[in-house]
């Protein structure tokens, strides 16, 4: 199963090097497969969901 995660990671990287759009994610929507998929997909863009405190809090 390792490998078939790691072939989804890789699949979405070269995704978005070939410049294809997320939509072009060949996995069912849920799965983790198209969850591992995205990742490797997203592997270069900054985490979008960082928590860090507000100006007015501690």
């Amino acid at each position: 199963m390792a490998d078939e995660v790691n072939q989804a990671m890789q699949d979405g990287k070269a995704a978005k090097l070939a410049g294809l759009p997320v939509s072009a994610n060949p996995y069912r929507a849920g799965s983790q497969d198209s969850a591992d998929w995205l990742a490797g997909y997203v592997f270069d863009e900054e985490e979008q969901n960082v928590d860090r405190p507000e100006a007015e809090e501690g």
